[in-house]
Formats: structure tokens, sequence, C-alpha cells
């Protein structure tokens, strides 16, 4: 099967969440637009994020099993 139709299905899925994510953030705020937020502490939280995702060994290395604490 063609990936293209695939593909035009979750770009459409995605704009149709993204509106959604917008009418409900600006509902929530009650104010017209709502800038995006990239104080400090938003992006340290996301560095330590992708720092965290980066230690994590590679699946295909382990045995396949599942992780525990």
């Amino acid at each position: 099967m063609h990936p293209d139709p695939h593909l035009q299905l979750y770009v459409i899925r995605s704009a149709e969440l993204r509106r959604q994510a917008d009418d409900f953030r600006l509902a929530r705020t009650g104010v017209g637009t709502r800038a995006p937020r990239t104080g400090l502490r938003t992006r340290l939280g996301w560095t330590m994020v992708e720092l965290g995702l980066r230690l994590l060994p590679d699946s295909s290395a382990t045995s396949g099993a599942p992780r525990t604490a």
C-alpha cells in the first residue's frame, strides 16, 4: 500500500488536534492569543527531558523485556 494516503490522514488529524488545542487554550485563558512559553524554566525542563531520553539504553540492545524501576 502506498504511504501517501496515510500521511495525508496524519496531516489532517494533526491540524484538527492543533485547532482543538488552540480552542481549548483560548477558552481556558479567555484571552485572544497566548505567547508560547519560552521562559528559562520551560527550556530547562525540556532540556532535562531530552537528556533523560538520551541516557536511556537502546531498546534493541536489551532482551526486549520491559524495563522496571
